[in-house]
């Protein structure tokens, strides 16, 4: 039998350094409220490696797993979390993690909920902005990312968590922008906070060319010719009201145009949510996909010229996912429309996040010379 030879000491030690490299190459990222994965499919593409991630919601643990198996994934309560213990499991000192991000909860703070900001709403999860300070102390992470609702840009809890940030030597910059300017097929408002240690971050330029729901998912077979579960799921409509989702007119048609005696009773009654089965437009960006995103009745979710709501898969491709990602249906249509609803937009979160790349690579060229 002929032996093995073992790699020479020489070439074990350039191995090392190669992977010690490579490590640097893609710096560390902990994803905190991570939701389905969308926040951590961006740092990725940004060029992160993501070490670890935290979540409660049993289905968008189970999505994430299923998508980013390299990752630690911390199922539990944030609160619960001791983050000089998970600093330890993941072999990481203080000061080594590049980029701490993540989107808490957002409940309190939708313009929705707060009635167009005319009511403060007491909501305990809005609290959790600050277990950032917590990862903060223990980590001291290079750079940190927050997006949210563009409510919290205003509320009186991230500015003393910008407070927190200066003390601890950290720079930041804030701002709301629609995401349909960084590379997504859709309209949708959010904050983003960067910031940075010892030097402030600046925003992403926007992309040269916005994309349409055309880019999207003009290329997907129709529902009925795939095996995709997430885009096979036929819904049952009443006929009453299949007759009037035929009836709009295609490609960005509204009900508006069929005359109110063409409307059901509880529509002649509300003068607003104008865009209730209304269809998408080919060649503009789609509204912002909620977890409604599946019913007519929940916005302009039409296709552009099918006769039908738009299906899990196309949500999930107006939101950025590739039609490879995987999503969780054990719990029904309903639950992971949610979930895909809820998600941070990757392409977003990758132009934002490539900014704090650029930042931590210059501060390793510092640190070699």
């Amino acid at each position: 039998m002929t032996q093995r030879r073992r790699p020479s000491t020489s070439k074990a030690r350039k191995a090392g350094s190669f992977a010690k490299l490579k490590s640097a190459a893609r710096p560390s990222a902990i994803d905190l409220f991570c939701g389905c994965g969308g926040l951590s499919l961006g740092l990725k593409n940004a060029g992160f490696s993501v070490v670890a991630a935290v979540d409660t919601d049993a289905l968008a643990c189970a999505t994430y797993r299923a998508n980013h198996r390299a990752t630690l994934l911390l199922e539990k309560d944030i609160q619960d979390i001791d983050p000089a213990e998970l600093m330890v499991e993941l072999g990481l000192k203080e000061g080594e993690l590049g980029l701490l991000a993540g989107c808490p909860p957002c409940q309190g703070f939708s313009t929705l909920r707060t009635l167009n900001g005319g009511k403060k709403i007491s909501e305990p999860m809005n609290d959790l902005v600050f277990q950032f300070s917590r990862f903060i102390k223990v980590f001291k992470p290079k750079s940190v990312m927050v997006e949210n609702v563009p409510g919290l840009a205003g509320d009186e809890r991230l500015a003393k968590f910008r407070g927190f940030l200066s003390a601890m030597g950290y720079k930041s910059c804030i701002d709301v922008f629609d995401a349909a300017d960084f590379g997504v097929p859709q309209r949708r408002r959010r904050m983003i906070l960067l910031a940075a240690r010892g030097t402030r971050p600046e925003f992403a330029a926007p992309a040269k060319r916005k994309r349409s729901v055309r880019s999207a998912i003009a290329n997907l077979p129709a529902p009925q010719v795939t095996t995709d579960p997430a885009h096979n799921h036929p819904a049952d409509r009443a006929p009453h009201v299949m007759d009037i989702i035929r009836r709009i007119p295609k490609d960005g048609g509204s009900r508006r145009e069929l005359g109110e005696d063409a409307q059901l009773p509880c529509h002649r009654k509300c003068n607003g949510f104008k865009d209730i089965y209304g269809r998408m437009s080919w060649d503009k960006p789609s509204p912002t996909i909620t977890g409604g995103c599946i019913n007519p009745s929940k916005g302009r979710f039409l296709h552009p010229e099918q006769d039908r709501a738009i299906t899990l898969r196309e949500a999930a491709m107006l939101q950025g996912f590739p039609v490879n990602y995987r999503f969780d249906l054990s719990k029904g249509r309903y639950p992971a429309a949610q979930m895909i609803g809820n998600a941070f937009p990757p392409a977003f979160a990758a132009h934002h996040a490539k900014s704090l790349r650029g930042l931590i690579s210059c501060y390793l060229r510092n640190l070699e010379t």
